[in-house]
């Protein structure tokens, strides 16, 4: 890649998860796109993350929120402060994330036309690089349903294929500067979860295309190689969140269907929540 590539901003917000952080950027700093810059928002840590990226990535521009914003207040906090620069792109990035060397390259060429405006990755577990998190995903607002492609399933090429999608993970999303000036930035209201559904959905209807790009490749590291398990308090949350995902983007009359939804999934909630602290399939024998 040259500097004549477009410019991408990379948005990374840390709270007290300076390992992760300082292993994500050791990744990055091994990719082969050249265009790039790298921001981090500090959500008021207090374990040394920002003394440590100063320390060993002293290239990061560092914005400190002094306070918890979570994952919207710190992504919007970073693209507003530099929404005067000259980047192309944006890539909001989760610092629990490592990354291919070409990730970024793939994701940029899979932004070429005007009329796409976010694009995704293939998202694999760090701990199991053969098993998928992420192809992909839909959302039915209506339903409050939000779902992944791929999740738990062998990295066997079923999933290489760019496809058009309804949803994709603020996991990792590159965002179009188009989108921002047309869209606007996340919303905060959701206190947890659904922000980047929410953002999904207002970007189809402003016309842009979302595009899952396979060849685009990072690894996720969750609170269990499974996935991560739910707490209550979480599983609360989440359907909080749905809710209001539903009530912003259906109208009334849909909103028993999300009710229906709502009791299918905490009738068969124990299997969910087996799905997610259960084991991912055995790894392939050699």
């Amino acid at each position: 890649m040259t500097e004549k590539s477009p410019k991408v901003a990379i948005i990374i917000v840390n709270w007290n998860r300076r390992d992760d952080t300082l292993e994500c950027l050791e990744s990055l700093s091994s990719i082969n796109y050249g265009n790039y810059r790298i921001v981090l928002v500090d959500n008021g840590s207090d374990d040394g993350s920002i003394e440590a990226v100063r320390d060993e990535h002293p290239e990061v521009k560092i914005i400190e929120a002094g306070e918890n914003l979570r994952f919207a207040g710190g992504n919007n906090l970073g693209l507003n402060a530099i929404s005067a620069d000259d980047d192309d792109f944006y890539l909001l990035l989760n610092n629990d994330t490592t990354v291919e060397p070409d990730f970024l390259s793939h994701l940029v060429a899979a932004a070429a036309d005007s009329s796409i405006g976010i694009v995704g990755p293939k998202i694999l577990y760090h701990d199991r690089p053969d098993v998928i998190w992420f192809a992909g995903g839909i959302i039915k607002p209506a339903w409050g349903y939000v779902r992944h492609f791929g999740l738990r399933q062998p990295d066997d090429g079923s999933f290489d294929e760019p496809r058009w999608v309804s949803f994709l993970t603020g996991c990792c999303i590159l965002i179009s500067k188009n989108v921002i000036f047309k869209v606007g930035l996340l919303d905060e209201g959701f206190y947890l979860y659904s922000e980047d559904a929410d953002y999904c959905l207002r970007t189809a209807k402003t016309g842009f295309k979302l595009v899952y790009e396979p060849r685009s490749r990072i690894y996720h590291k969750l609170s269990r190689s499974s996935g991560g398990a739910y707490h209550p308090r979480k599983w609360l949350q989440r359907y909080r969140s749905l809710f209001r995902l539903v009530r912003k983007h259906t109208p009334p009359v849909t909103w028993p269907l999300f009710c229906l939804n709502l009791i299918w999934e905490l009738i068969s909630l124990p299997v969910n929540a087996l799905l997610q602290t259960g084991k991912l399939p055995p790894k392939a024998k050699n």
